[in-house]
């Protein structure tokens, strides 16, 4: 099968824990795991979050005064690499050595007039208090967001519209290679002024969006969106609360989701399934062969049926 295969960034770093290198690799060496067990049966594209890594990465930049701070697009190349290189070997070291992995650094190319530039949303970086929230503000001037019972940075995350390393995908794809692509939603670009190319502007890109994206484009057979809740709920945290098992677009269209948490998972679900008619899966990395297999988390497709 070809697959599409979004990693949340809690299978990265988890809740709470500290972003250091030690914490991750132990992460990824666990994700790795998970993943191999489909890796050498499948034709594979592997996306993954990287907002607790970007906004550190932003903090590190700004703590560094004598040169002015890197923008996202440079910082969301530098973790991408990071990450990459990181699932990669974990990765190499796991499958059959025939088996080639490869990390593709990812231009997307966005709309320089979407109208998310005007109303950040992304959280990117670590969860604040109030006061900390407070100074970051006066220090830094950036936007911030209650999430739970603190604050993040958010910045803006306008819709992916083009991959220009698509072509590429393919042709790795073609001979054999896990690939490695898109990581953080990939590096944000718009069309220069003068119509000529790209260059990259201040964004991050939702992940899920974007895999989304490149899965419709690939004609993938299926979506599986890996994060750390075990399925999509109606009424999260409430006494009442529900998992689902299948369910159509139309279906999920009656709900209101948590912004910046299960809402772009179920928009990529939902754009996939609605352009391909094939499906889309949200559910624990844990299972990811029952999720494959439409045995575990929520199945979105276009046609019901009872599991």
């Amino acid at each position: 099968m070809k697959l599409v295969i979004a990693l949340g960034g809690n299978a990265l770093l988890r809740r709470g824990q500290l972003a250091s290198a030690d914490n991750q690799l132990v992460n990824i060496r666990l994700a790795a795991q998970q993943l191999a067990r489909v890796g050498a049966a499948n034709d594979i594209v592997l996306t993954h979050g990287n907002g607790p890594q970007v906004g550190l990465l932003a903090l590190q930049a700004a703590a560094y005064s004598a040169v002015p701070s890197y923008p996202l697009d440079v910082l969301g190349a530098e973790s991408e690499g990071m990450l990459g290189y990181l699932l990669e070997q974990e990765l190499a070291n796991l499958l059959p050595a025939a088996r080639a992995v490869v990390t593709l650094l990812t231009r997307v190319e966005v709309d320089a007039n979407d109208p998310a530039f005007a109303q950040p949303s992304k959280p990117i970086g670590p969860v604040y208090t109030p006061a900390e929230a407070e100074l970051m503000v006066a220090e830094h001037h950036w936007t911030m967001a209650a999430e739970g019972p603190g604050i993040r940075r958010v910045v803006a995350s306008p819709a992916p519209v083009r991959v220009p390393a698509l072509e590429a995908i393919r042709w790795l794809l073609q001979h054999g290679a896990l690939v490695i692509a898109a990581g953080g939603g990939g590096i944000p670009v718009v069309a220069r002024p003068d119509g000529v190319g790209l260059q990259g502007i201040e964004a991050v890109i939702d992940k899920d969006l974007c895999s989304a994206l490149i899965a419709t484009e690939l004609q993938a057979d299926a979506l599986i969106i890996a994060t750390d809740v075990d399925a999509i709920y109606l009424d999260w945290g409430l006494p009442q609360q529900r998992a689902l098992g299948r369910v159509t677009p139309d279906e999920l269209a009656q709900h209101d989701f948590a912004l910046g948490s299960m809402a772009p998972k179920v928009a990529a679900a939902c754009a996939f399934v609605r352009a391909t008619g094939r499906r889309a899966v949200i559910g624990p990395l844990a299972r990811i062969e029952d999720m494959i297999a439409g045995q575990a988390g929520t199945e979105v497709s276009a046609a019901l049926m009872t599991r």
